[in-house]
């Protein structure tokens, strides 16, 4: 298969970073772009059967396909087209990075140091741990995440990183990768934030009057003018009773605020040492505004206008609290 591709086109985040890696190394094609999943479904970039796209929805076209969100193949079934017969594979795996190796471990030998790093993308894509202990663990995988996490300078000069870090976890060990110095000062660059992180969030949060319980704490950043990096989980932290969050934040063109909404919504640890209904990926789809796991999902908004958007804010939100008092 050496040969028949040109690029990769994958998420910019931990998970497409692994997934690009394992097919660069098992196809032997070099050159990656990074994209988000309303470049490919709003068509933004050309992309022909020439290409592959890894977690990230189905393109109008492409050579192999990889993803495990469900609201994909959903999304494709509406369009009358089977997953199935689409080249590369669909799966409901934790990551994308898992569909990617059981894929090409079939047909070629892949590195041992390759299980290493499609583990520790499951535990970061479907955020999978036990404790608040074992997720503050400073892992490689978790290193290499932040450090990812960390670029917000222009967009060049993240994706220059991005291929950087997709050309070194083809062809190093995780361990080995996480001891690079510039992934090391993107890491110190995250960990240094995190206390301006942590105010934000303490300044940006409330609980919807109709949440009683305090169970979703909101992560409100409408207000910034400016892009608000930061990570939502640091919210489990402060409110400890806590079982999701939900982050909304305003998208950005070309670095302009806009009125379309960003939401992105996560489960406390708090619910995984039991059993229990909550899906967040089906809140989403249920909204029709995006999708994800059940643990952790993400969707958009569009307002054409700043009083449309403060409108649309507060139902959303309100309906979101209510589809999860729904799942029990």
């Amino acid at each position: 298969m050496a040969g028949m591709y040109e690029k990769i086109v994958t998420h910019g985040d931990f998970d497409g970073i692994i997934s690009a890696a394992i097919c660069s190394y098992a196809l032997k094609v070099d050159k990656v772009m990074f994209a988000g999943p309303s470049t490919i479904t709003r068509s933004l970039i050309s992309i022909s059967d020439r290409d592959i796209v890894c977690d990230l929805p189905y393109p109008l076209e492409c050579g192999l396909w990889f993803d495990h969100h469900e609201g994909n193949v959903l999304d494709l079934e509406y369009r009358g087209i089977n997953s199935e017969e689409i080249p590369g594979c669909f799966s409901l795996k934790d990551s994308c990075a898992r569909v990617v190796y059981h894929y090409f471990a079939e047909s070629c030998e892949l590195p041992s140091r390759f299980l290493e790093a499609v583990e520790e993308a499951d535990r970061i894509d479907s955020f999978n741990y036990q404790s608040i202990e074992e997720w503050r663990e400073e892992t490689p995988g978790k290193i290499i995440d932040f450090s990812i996490k960390s670029q917000q300078g222009p967009s060049r000069e993240k994706d220059k990183y991005l291929r950087q870090l997709v050309e070194w976890i083809r062809d190093e060990a995780l361990t080995r990768v996480a001891t690079f110095p510039p992934v090391i000062d993107g890491f110190q660059v995250y960990k240094a934030n995190e206390t301006k992180m942590l105010k934000t969030i303490k300044e940006c949060s409330y609980f919807i009057p109709e949440d009683s319980r305090q169970e979703i704490v909101v992560i409100d950043l409408t207000k910034y003018r400016h892009r608000t990096g930061l990570t939502k989980h640091l919210a489990f932290i402060l409110n400890t009773q806590a079982l999701a969050v939900l982050e909304v934040k305003s998208m950005f063109d070309m670095g302009v605020k806009t009125n379309d909404l960003s939401l992105s919504m996560a489960l406390s640890l708090n619910l995984t040492r039991e059993e229990h209904h909550k899906d967040i990926g089906e809140i989403m789809r249920r909204l029709n505004i995006g999708d994800g796991h059940k643990g952790a999902a993400a969707g958009t908004v569009g307002c054409q206008t700043k009083a449309e958007m403060l409108k649309e804010k507060e139902r959303i939100l309100n309906k979101i609290f209510r589809l999860w008092a729904e799942q029990g």
